[in-house]
């Protein structure tokens, strides 16, 4: 893999208590070692897999967000989209973005170590309530980069107790919820402070916005754009 190309990315932005006056978001803190945002907090995301192809998780599923998710979308569908979201979110925090199977699901071969385990788990993917509100691509000349779509969701819509971190990963330590009010304390990727604001601007609404704003780089010059 060419670690220097720009690869797609989701990332899942849980709310808790948004129609009161102390909501907070689900975040974590990135490794000290790691090669991107070393240190930092950040929302649950990572890269789109191959394997996130599940055709069900765009059933049902807001048009708007398809159809910007769609636009200038470099390759990559908004089911894919979707999929990791739910994905990265699951692998992350062990917090499940589905509804119940009504039977036991039959396997794909092809599948991921992470999706064998959320079907295992009686869940079936479902992003019916994911909202796309934010898009950026990482500056040049990071370790890393990616074009992140940042999707926000209820923590109703969790199949999980939101305050059960057990079956997480340790790619994120200290998952905790983060009032909003106190979320800018932390040390913060510059672009997630830029997401903080956009969605404590939108509270307490948690609708897809009519435009989405998109961060992006042409040759030397970085830019807002609205999708």
């Amino acid at each position: 893999m060419d670690k220097s190309a720009i690869r797609h990315a989701a990332t899942v932005i849980l709310i808790r208590d948004a129609g009161t006056a102390r909501p907070s978001v689900l975040m974590g803190q990135r490794g000290a070692k790691a090669a991107f945002m070393p240190s930092k907090y950040v929302f649950p995301g990572g890269a789109v897999d191959p394997e996130d192809r599940f055709g069900t998780t765009l059933a049902q599923t807001n048009p708007a967000c398809q159809g910007k998710l769609a636009k200038d979308a470099r390759g990559c569908s908004p089911g894919a989209i979707f999929a990791a979201a739910i994905r990265e979110l699951w692998e992350e925090t062990g917090l499940r973005l589905g509804r119940q199977l009504a039977a036991p699901a039959e396997l794909d071969a092809e599948l991921g170590d992470s999706w064998q385990a959320f079907l295992q788990s009686g869940a079936e993917p479902d992003a019916r309530a994911l909202r796309f509100i934010f898009r950026a691509i990482t500056p040049p000349g990071r370790p890393r980069r990616f074009d992140a779509r940042f999707l926000l969701a209820p923590v109703s819509a969790l199949m999980d107790d939101p305050d059960d971190f057990s079956k997480a990963s340790d790619e994120l330590s200290h998952l905790h919820w983060v009032p909003l009010a106190e979320a800018r304390a932390l040390d913060l990727p510059f672009i997630t402070e830029v997401v903080l604001g956009e969605v404590t601007g939108a509270l307490p609404a948690l609708e897809a916005p009519e435009t989405v704003p998109f961060f992006h780089h042409d040759d030397s010059l970085s830019r807002f754009e609205r999708l």
